[in-house]
């Protein structure tokens, strides 16, 4: 069976009767939103990352990055808590910081892993350090699946949960198959994922596909050419982060934030053109249609 024709389909009514948990009177409320993402060159993934799970409705934000980085996106991200960790000589975050991120991680409600990861071998020597002392949900955007293709049952018996968030060239090298396998069959790809490792997978290509550990399958049509720019699924990362930081399960957070992000990107394409809208202005597209996405009360 095609992928188009398996699972169910995402729609606003779907989402307004799986509704995410109240907003809540405060920040308090929402929870915590903890990143560890970036390198010296890529500061930008944790701007948009953290930006997104704001706009997704998290409440707090801190973001974990390397040092020489820091000082900066402090300024350019005011609403955040910056803490600046330890690099390795490639400019990646050293596994030495991997302690004093669990510190920081023991008052989150929500961690995300990988935005802005540069090096898979890096990454799997971090991870190993950090995702087994965590106990809250987690995201693993992009190069942070490499630790599930080392690791596959790495996430196995996670009680909080944990989703993952790739593109298909992404889920494709977590299975071990080529690229062609999960274009031609994206549903089956993810769900084998999803059953081996025991994570929520998100897999954006053209449409959305997620596959839930316990069968569930879904498909959203929404997202064009124009999402195919960097630091879009940055963005896609923070949204399901902020949603699990505000209470969302890791199945409805992976849905919720799949569709989010690809309907933002066809807002801006109605309204921008096909391609050349920015990553960065598809965040801000968020709150409106959490507000239309939310059911009323009477």
């Amino acid at each position: 069976m095609g992928t188009a024709e398996r699972g169910e389909r995402v729609t606003p009514s779907l989402l307004r009767s799986w509704a995410l948990p109240g907003p809540g009177g405060d920040k308090e409320s929402r929870g915590r939103i903890l990143l560890l993402a970036g390198t010296a060159l890529t500061p930008g993934a944790v701007l948009l990352a953290g930006e997104a799970a704001l706009r997704a409705g998290a409440g707090k934000l801190q973001v974990a990055t390397v040092e020489s980085v820091a000082p900066a996106l402090a300024v350019a991200l005011p609403e955040a808590l910056v803490l600046p960790l330890p690099a390795d000589g490639n400019g990646a975050i050293a596994v030495k910081a991997a302690d004093r991120f669990l510190e920081a991680a023991e008052g989150a409600d929500a961690v995300l892993l990988g935005p802005g990861f540069a090096d898979p071998e890096a990454s799997v020597r971090l991870l190993e350090k950090v995702l087994p002392g965590l106990r809250v949900p987690i995201v693993l955007d992009a190069l942070a699946s490499a630790y599930l293709t080392e690791h596959p049952d790495g996430a196995d018996g996670h009680a909080r949960g944990v989703v993952l968030t790739v593109n298909p060239g992404e889920l494709a090298k977590t299975l071990g198959v080529e690229d062609p396998a999960v274009q031609e069959d994206a549903a089956g790809a993810a769900s084998r994922l999803a059953e081996r490792s025991s994570v929520t997978v998100l897999c954006g290509g053209h449409g959305k596909t997620i596959a839930s550990p316990t069968g569930g399958l879904w498909q959203s049509s929404t997202g064009g050419p124009g999402l195919g720019v960097s630091g879009s699924g940055d963005v896609q990362a923070g949204i399901v982060a902020g949603l699990l930081a505000r209470g969302a399960e890791p199945d409805q957070a992976a849905v919720w934030g799949g569709h989010l992000h690809g309907t933002a990107g066809d807002r801006l394409a109605a309204r921008v053109g096909t391609v050349g809208f920015l990553a960065r202005e598809v965040a801000a597209e968020v709150p409106g249609l959490l507000e239309e996405w939310t059911p009323r009360e009477d």
